[in-house]
């Protein structure tokens, strides 16, 4: 009876410890406690660590590229967005994925040199990672949850998918591939996005 009671005890007080943990502590919340996109430190195309709070401020759109696709040639679309509004504070990150029909398969050198070549690309590029899977980069663990915004919650489903975060790091809207970077509905969220301070 007296074990039985002190079992009683450990287990309310292991409880009560659960309940007490940080809110950033990893046991308690899947992203590690992670709220915005400055949460996460990533590698840049040259291998460099960039910390993604570096871009605090600005409109940042998100996208995973593929140098193989049927949307590759988004490439010139994303960069012409990004210098029409790159002066009134718009970013577009680029994080190379070869999660869809192998359609990026180069190392980093390579897809750099292919953006750099083929499509004048200017805007920042990252190291390759995973988008979805069991090897889903955290990053991307946190742009499809529904802690991220329960609106745009799920898997990326291609390649070319954009999510647009506003200027306190948080994710505000996700558009499909099939959604042209100088597409009307996608200028006109940037703009709104841009026009908020």
């Amino acid at each position: 009876m007296i074990q039985a009671s002190v079992r009683m005890i450990a287990l309310a007080g292991s409880l009560v410890a659960g309940l007490l943990t940080p809110a950033g502590a990893a046991a308690q919340d899947p992203h590690g406690g992670v709220k915005t996109m400055y949460d996460f430190a990533m590698k840049d195309i040259d291998g460099k660590e960039v910390s993604l709070s570096r871009y605090r401020g600005k409109v940042v759109l998100i996208v995973n590229v593929a140098s193989f696709c049927g949307y590759t040639k988004q490439y010139a679309g994303l960069d012409s967005l990004y210098r029409a509004y790159a002066e009134r504070g718009l970013v577009v990150l680029g994080f190379p994925a070869n999660n869809f029909g192998s359609q990026e398969p180069g190392s980093d050198e390579e897809i750099k040199e292919f953006c750099s070549t083929k499509y004048n690309v200017t805007f920042p590029l990252f190291s390759k990672i995973s988008v979805k899977g069991d090897d889903q980069h955290p990053l991307y663990r946190y742009l499809t949850s529904a802690e991220a915004n329960p609106a745009t919650a799920g898997e990326v489903r291609w390649n070319f998918t954009k999510y647009l975060m506003d200027r306190s790091g948080r994710l505000v809207a996700k558009f499909e591939p099939r959604v042209d970077p100088l597409s009307a509905d996608l200028t006109e969220a940037v703009e709104a996005e841009l026009g908020r301070q």
